[in-house]
């Protein structure tokens, strides 16, 4: 659960801790296999049965956040194996980014209703009235389902009084809405990687930690120690994720803490995609397209693109905001490494694409970032404060919330030709997202603006984020409070997309 500090939290913050302490100041090749010997020390198991397998566990977890494979469970092999090959500067995320440690599944069950002590036993027993399969009987006082006549339907469930009867469903299968996740031979989640879009929010759901995602922290610190320039460009959704200890005045001074050049906010970026977006919109619709969806989240626009690729041109073409800003920096700055930090785990697929790598060097989610300041003693409150991030416009800073896209894209339309009209749709969640492509295959979003966001509640709600998605929201309003301009066509930044699309 996202803002909740809990021991899923504390073992993935020590994981990403010590990787940037080795990086910043040790031997990984020699100290990696005695790590989970310094996160879990003693003899007593903390939260499995064995000390032995909580150990094993972490082992995996810090060959993930190396960028490394999981190793097979059936040959014996040092944590450490082939950690050679990701000591460099320059290492590209090796599909599949999101991962399953098999031994620390639960093997939850996929999905099944269950009568609770809540059952009362009662006279009407309506439970066993409205079942259609007569999967319902009286044991002892008590109703019981016979699990292989059940079909799940629900309707015992909303007969039930006193709401004695429950549906489980395992957890990072309800959250996946590309139902890409399924039981292998031994009950063992499996992700069906070809469906897959790397949005996290298994990772996010799984109580029991069993899912991870690969990680480039120890590369870009070694990128960070080397005599070459690296910038952060930081996405919208930093707005509170290090508060109340990190002010916006101080952010920038944090990440120079971490030997970072300077950061520019990615917002700048989103104002740039506004612009080309509204262009795009109305070149095109609906002249040439019927719709046109945003494209500013990856998880969205690729699973829009599988799952119906008759209108993956009805996507729009514009680069993300990740992308613009870092060609912005690249544009001034040509030999430096860009790092892009946010609260996304399918960026990190974004990044590793031949048309993105020559823009973005590393990816990094604000989880992985606070391990870094962790590693590096970074305390906030003796950072000065400074120059506050203040590029961008407020509409700039709300893509980072579901609605954001559309909002800027529709005030950049009217300001462009104030008589048009753009009616729009947005959906957050991938369930959600096919819900409306559906619609649009329907024709019924016809001259449609289509916002997707794979994430529930947009980018704040992100796999990598570290508060609660209440707390996020709050802050970023306070953000774009702040920003210097409303519009996107009102920074400097506006003429500057001319001068990208010549490049």
């Amino acid at each position: 659960m996202r803002g909740l500090y809990s021991s899923k939290a504390k073992i993935r913050h020590q994981i990403f801790t010590e990787i940037a302490r080795l990086a910043y100041e040790g031997d990984i090749e020699k100290e990696m296999d005695e790590l989970p010997y310094k996160i879990l020390p003693g003899e007593v198991a903390t939260y499995r049965d064995s000390i032995f397998l909580e150990r094993a566990i972490v082992g995996e977890r810090l060959r993930v956040a190396m960028g490394l494979p999981l190793r097979n469970i059936s040959e014996h092999a040092p944590i450490s194996k082939g950690v050679e090959a990701s000591l460099i500067e320059e290492k590209y995320y090796e599909p599949p980014l999101i991962n399953i440690i098999k031994f620390a599944c639960n093997s939850c069950p996929e999905k099944r209703v269950l009568v609770t002590e809540g059952c009362q036993g009662c006279l009407e027993h309506p439970c066993q009235e409205v079942c259609p399969k007569n999967a319902i009987h009286m044991e002892n006082g008590r109703s019981v389902i016979d699990q292989e006549k059940c079909i799940k339907c629900g309707k015992c469930m909303e007969a039930c009084p006193y709401n004695a009867i429950i549906k489980q469903e395992r957890p990072c299968a309800k959250a996946c809405g590309m139902n890409a996740i399924h039981s292998d031979e031994y009950g063992r989640a499996e992700i069906d990687h070809d469906k897959c879009v790397s949005c996290g929010m298994c990772l996010v759901s799984c109580p029991f930690s069993a899912i991870v995602d690969k990680g480039q922290i120890y590369q870009t610190i070694m990128a960070l120690k080397s005599e070459t320039p690296v910038y952060a460009i930081v996405a919208p959704a930093v707005a509170g994720q290090f508060e109340p200890a990190l002010k916006n005045t101080q952010i920038r001074g944090a990440f120079k803490a971490l030997g970072f050049t300077d950061i520019k906010e990615v917002a700048v970026g989103a104002d740039l995609c506004t612009i080309e977006e509204a262009k795009d919109f109305m070149e095109e619709v609906p002249e040439k397209i019927p719709f046109m969806g945003t494209s500013c989240c990856p998880a969205w626009s690729v699973m829009a693109k599988k799952m119906f690729p008759q209108y993956a041109s009805c996507i729009s073409m514009a680069l993300t905001p990740m992308v613009l800003t870092a060609r912005l920096l690249k544009q001034e700055n040509p030999d430096c490494k860009i790092v892009f930090v946010g609260p996304c785990a399918a960026k990190k697929l974004e990044a590793s694409r031949k048309s993105v790598r020559s823009y973005v060097d590393f990816v990094l989610t604000f989880e992985e970032v606070q391990g870094m300041f962790e590693a590096k003693d970074v305390d906030f409150g003796s950072i000065p404060e400074g120059e506050p991030l203040s590029q961008a416009s407020s509409d700039g800073r709300g893509f980072a919330a579901s609605g954001g896209v559309a909002a800027a894209v529709v005030k950049a339309i009217k300001r462009m030709d104030p008589d048009r009209e753009v009616k729009v749709v947005s959906a957050n969640g991938l369930q959600e997202c096919k819900k409306m492509m559906m619609s649009a295959k329907a024709g019924k979003y016809n001259g449609y603006l289509l916002e997707g966001m794979a994430c529930p509640g947009g980018c704040i709600a992100g796999a990598g984020t570290v508060q609660t998605v209440k707390k996020a929201g709050m802050a970023l309003e306070k953000m774009k409070k702040e920003a210097a301009f409303e519009e996107c066509m009102d920074t400097s930044f506006g003429g500057e997309l001319a001068k990208l699309e010549e490049l």
